[in-house]
């Protein structure tokens, strides 16, 4: 019985586990190899046309090739404003601490679509920065902003740096001060304290960010679908798109399928890269 303890303690989270989330892929990939045809809508018969329809066609694959790109795009980013963030997060006073913190979580305290409207009103051609730069005499023509990639990377550095700053910050309060100051007193400058002893410290705290940011950016909805319109189409928008306007849930359901294996094979490939890479940090 004692040692059935632990299975009966987790088994609540474990049914809900099951329920929410097992079952609606397992139900998901199951209807990838329905038929569907636009007059009898889903049929019974079960074959694999619609994942050779989607790696036939170029279509998806520039589709594909965009929300990877964006994704990286927006991970790296995030990578290079966070790190430096969470340290001197670390380094700040607990008062000062706390502020910043509160800072750093304010964008996932709003609405995705209420933040990414109030992007569209910055970015658009009318929008705020197009009139500031217009009216200080810098341009001439607005810069296009909306329905672009780059103002859908934007807006998403913006609501997951703090997934990136706190996974970074999580193992610089692991980090031993004493390397710091062992490093200092050998003639090392901040930026080579930074470089050659904290930075290779907290490469897991930066992979363990890289992997939520890059998964969460690959499937984002809301952002790429306000600001990218129907020019800058992603798989999330395309999934979006089968399930509700062409109504072929089969079609959809095997771009959401792809969509999930390619991003598993993407974070498992960037995890064993860098535990390989930065051996001796996770050991």
């Amino acid at each position: 019985m004692t040692g059935q303890r632990p299975w009966l303690l987790s088994a609540p989270a474990l049914i809900l586990f099951a329920v929410l989330l097992i079952a609606p892929l397992i139900m998901t990939f199951l209807l990838s190899f329905n038929s569907f045809d636009f007059y009898d809508g889903i049929g019974s018969d079960m074959s694999l046309a619609n994942y050779r329809e989607v790696l036939g066609d170029s279509y998806f694959y520039e589709i594909f090739g965009r929300t990877f790109a964006i994704a990286l795009a927006t991970t790296v980013i995030c990578a290079i404003i966070g790190v430096p963030q969470a340290y001197f997060l670390n380094r700040m006073t607990p008062f000062w601490r706390s502020i910043m913190v509160l800072v750093t979580l304010g964008p996932l305290l709003i609405s995705v679509v209420v933040r990414t409207l109030g992007w569209a009103i910055l970015l658009g051609n009318k929008g705020v920065i197009n009139t500031f730069l217009t009216d200080l005499g810098l341009i001439e023509r607005p810069i296009r902003m909306m329905y672009t990639s780059g103002g859908i990377v934007l807006a998403l550095v913006h609501v997951m740096i703090p997934f990136m700053v706190l996974a970074v910050w999580a193992s610089l309060q692991r980090q031993d001060p004493a390397t710091e100051t062992a490093a200092e007193s050998l003639g090392a400058g901040p930026f080579t304290v930074f470089r050659r002893v904290v930075f290779p410290q907290v490469i897991p705290g930066v992979l363990s960010g890289s992997l939520i940011v890059f998964s969460l950016s690959a499937s984002a909805f809301a952002t790429p679908a306000i600001l990218g319109g129907r020019r800058v189409k992603v798989v999330a928008t395309s999934v979006y798109d089968e399930f509700m306007n062409t109504l072929n849930w089969p079609l959809g359901a095997a771009i959401a399928m792809l969509l999930l294996l390619s991003v598993m094979i993407v974070m498992i490939s960037w995890n064993r890269l860098v535990e390989r890479r930065y051996k001796e940090v996770f050991e």
